[in-house]
């Protein structure tokens, strides 16, 4: 009787060996995610530069940051447009990248004036989570890529992997700026 539970107590204390030695593996997580404290210090700075700027003189032009994306208010479309690339050079100034802006149509708003919805993407959709395993699959790397949630994990053996894996997925065109997190040793 002895023996067996010695024999029990080894195989359990095998497998979290095992366990263990599994979860250290090297590894990195692919996510989209915007810093939205530098997204309100650029739409700040557009705001500011929009009551200064002689052309938005005397016109009923604004924005405003909401949790899922930004809202332009203007008179004409050119004035919407131009307010637009204020943002974008605002955002290039703070390191943001001007993928992560999905711009809506223009709509008519009240007192004749145009709005603009522009969304912030941000996460990792689950159609680019499937691009990027099938596109490290096709590569034959050896690391595996697990969809978890709004982020893709790669976890591989060597850490050159996981380098090759982040280059692979710098070179590939997605619709939003991805960046690589939690690298583990």
């Amino acid at each position: 009787m002895g023996s067996n539970h010695m024999r029990r107590r080894n195989d359990i204390s095998k497998r979290q060996e095992a366990f263990t030695k599994e979860s250290k593996l090297p590894s990195f997580d692919i996510v989209s995610e915007i810093d939205m404290q530098e997204m309100d210090n650029a739409v700040n700075q557009v705001r500011k530069e929009i009551t200064t700027r002689y052309d938005f003189k005397g016109s009923n032009t604004s924005i405003e940051l909401a949790d899922d994306g930004v809202t332009l208010l203007g008179d004409s479309d050119n004035r919407i447009n131009t307010v637009t690339e204020i943002l974008r050079a605002k955002m290039v100034k703070r390191n943001l990248d001007a993928k992560c802006l999905e711009y809506g149509d223009m709509e008519g708003a009240s007192g004749g004036n145009k709005r603009q919805h522009i969304t912030i993407k941000q996460g990792v959709s689950t159609e680019l989570a499937k691009k990027i395993v099938k596109l490290i699959k096709e590569e034959k790397m050896k690391v595996q890529a697990a969809i978890q949630g709004d982020q893709v994990r790669v976890t591989g053996k060597k850490r050159d992997d996981l380098q090759a894996v982040m280059t692979l997925v710098r070179g590939m065109n997605a619709d939003r700026p991805l960046m690589f997190t939690n690298f583990r040793d």
